[in-house]
């Protein structure tokens, strides 16, 4: 008696239904994977990296950020317009926004002023509402007051912010190009909150860091020793709350 053999059928799984394949399998979780991470990005949380010193000390070059972008409510990606309201900025929040004059650009301030406050600088101090406000982290390195006549930057106001805008500023205060030079940025331009720096790195903030760890790098190989001046990983920020 002759027994004939299955061919050229597709495997079988335990259910009687045809397996996938390897790189079906791999494919739709690579699929899956992605449409993940850009929800994830465009509701959730997105990474921003920190490239000028307008935030010292709280912020440095180099510092890499996870901002929360539900703190401020659910928004459309592509516009970045409010969907569904959530919370709204408080006063000392550290806050990434599209940059009013340049819609191109991501800046990181601190919230200074809310809608309808009173907001004014006389001689590097802030009042709001006509109350001394302070915050610690802020620090001055010059120690030369501006006339209003050249700069507002030590001398600015009083304004009031209007409905549904914020008024920012950074905490390197002489360093920054704020809210005192350029106005106040809408409820709509708002991408989220910084919440923790997940790494951070010293090195030439002009060059890609890349090249500063193949300068470490080449350090090691050729001296014997990692050349800390191309690359540092600050161990100490990474992980660091922000606030």
């Amino acid at each position: 008696m002759a027994f004939m053999t299955r061919t050229n059928k597709e495997p079988t799984s335990l259910d009687n239904t045809p397996a996938k394949s390897f790189w079906r399998e791999y494919g739709e979780a690579l699929f899956i994977a992605l449409i993940l991470a850009l929800v994830i990005r465009a509701f959730v949380v997105q990474a921003f990296s920190i490239p000028s010193g307008s935030m010292i000390p709280t912020l440095l070059v180099g510092d890499y950020l996870l901002v929360n972008k539900f703190n401020y409510g659910i928004r459309n990606p592509f516009n970045n317009k409010v969907l569904i309201p959530t919370w709204k900025p408080q006063r000392g929040d550290i806050a990434v926004f599209i940059f009013p004059q340049d819609p191109t650009k991501d800046y990181i301030k601190r919230v200074i002023g809310l809608p309808g406050d009173r907001v004014q600088v006389i001689n590097k101090k802030v009042y709001i509402n006509g109350d001394l406000y302070k915050t610690p982290q802020a620090q001055h390195t010059d120690n030369i007051v501006i006339s209003p006549t050249q700069s507002t930057r030590d001398n600015f106001g009083p304004v009031v912010v209007p409905k549904d805008s914020y008024f920012f500023m950074g905490d390197n205060r002489d360093q920054s190009y704020d809210s005192r030079f350029w106005g106040f940025v809408p409820m709509d331009a708002l991408r989220g909150k910084a919440v923790i720096i997940y790494f951070s790195w010293r090195g030439d903030e002009h060059e890609p860091i890349y090249l500063a760890f193949l300068g470490g790098l080449k350090g090691l190989i050729h001296q014997q020793a990692w050349d800390s001046g191309s690359f540092y990983l600050r161990w100490n920020r990474i992980g660091r709350l922000i606030n």
